[in-house]
Order: C-alpha cells, then sequence, then structure tokens
C-alpha cells in the first residue's frame, strides 16, 4: 500500500469523525432553536434556507455516498420531509447519483488497496468474487443497484476496479437508483415524521 491510499485512509476516517460531531452539534442546536419542533417547523426552516438549503443538501447526500455519516437511507427520508415527495426525490436522487460517479472514480484512480482499506471489514472479500465476473458483473450490478437492500455505495466502488466504462456505469445508476430511492422513502418517511413528533 503506498503512502498516498494510507494518507486518503486517514483523511476519510477524520472526516467521517468529523462530519458525525458536526452533525450532531447541528442536531441540538436544531432542537433547542425548535427547528425540530414538528414537521411543519423543520420544513419552514428549509424553506427559508432557499437555494442555498437544495445545494448543501445535494452536496451532503454526494459526500455521504463516499463518507457515510448517516445511514444513507435515513437521508433519503430526510430530503423527502425537508422537500415534499417529488422535490425531496429530485435532490436526493441528484446527490446520490453524483456521489456514485465520485466513488466510481475514486476507485479508479486509487485502485484495490484504497476500495479495501476505506470499506467494512470482511465486505470487499465478501463481494470480490464478483470482479472474477467479467461482463457478467456489469449484469449483477445493474440488479444490485435497483434492489434498496443492496450496498449500493461499496458496489460503485467496486466497479471502479473492473473494465466498465464510465458512460456504462452512469447509465445504471440513472436508470438503476430511482426505485430504490422510492423504497426508502415510502418506507421510512413516516416513521422519521413520528420521530420528530417524539422529540418534539
Amino acid at each position: 500500500m503506498n503512502q498516498g491510499t494510507i494518507d486518503i485512509k486517514r483523511f476519510m476516517n477524520a472526516a467521517t469523525i468529523l462530519g458525525m460531531l458536526l452533525l450532531a452539534a447541528l442536531t441540538a442546536l436544531g432542537f433547542q432553536m425548535g427547528i425540530f419542533q414538528s414537521v411543519e417547523s423543520f420544513q419552514a426552516f428549509v424553506e427559508k434556507s432557499g437555494l442555498w438549503g437544495i445545494v448543501l443538501f445535494v452536496g451532503f447526500q454526494a459526500v455521504q455516498v463516499v463518507i457515510p455519516v448517516l445511514p444513507g437511507s435515513l437521508g433519503c427520508v430526510v430530503g423527502v420531509v425537508a422537500f415534499g415527495p417529488v422535490m425531496g426525490f429530485l435532490y436526493n436522487y441528484v446527490g446520490i447519483c453524483l456521489g456514485s460517479l465520485w466513488a466510481f472514480l475514486l476507485a479508479r484512480q486509487y485502485g484495490k488497496p484504497f476500495v479495501q482499506k476505506i470499506t467494512k471489514p470482511g465486505q470487499f472479500e465478501k463481494y470480490q468474487s464478483w470482479l472474477e465476473k467479467g461482463k457478467r458483473f456489469e449484469k449483477m450490478f445493474a440488479i444490485a443497484i435497483f434492489l434498496p437492500v443492496a450496498p449500493d455505495d461499496f458496489l460503485c466502488f467496486l466497479a471502479g476496479l473492473t473494465s466498465m466504462t464510465v458512460k456504462k456505469f452512469s447509465a445504471i445508476i440513472l436508470l438503476g437508483k430511482p426505485a430504490a430511492l422510492v423504497a426508502y422513502s415510502l418506507t421510512l418517511t413516516m416513521g422519521f415524521e413520528q420521530a420528530l413528533k417524539f422529540f418534539a
């Protein structure tokens, strides 16, 4: 493993920890300010933030694919609650597609040692046999991206280690992500709303 890979690993670990601490601090501040008093107060705050709120959310969703701070499904639900079912879906879609492409390009740039280091212990070993499937990998990847239970973010890194073209990867992500995003949103949005009411 080269020094560059080690430095990137350290940076990503530090970024994850810093992101979690910052998110916890902002959440505590939000409760104190009454932003999370109800779903309506949360939506009103987001609406006041205007374009910056949209840009920050899309950016967060993109970064979240590469540097996980929260479970990805939770971010999807926040988007729907904050911006409504249509625009929330759109902003989730744009952010996650950008993040997926970023993960793919990082893996292509830094290779297998990088992917092994930034993924969960044992995860690479579990799926590395996919790399031996040749062209079948593309079909398996497309099916996995379509399903809401697959480890999408990791598989984007894994795809970067194959000969798949950027064009084909982008097409699979753009066509396969909507179904998983809808599933996440429908199953978890109600639970998120109830959590806001509980903590109000």
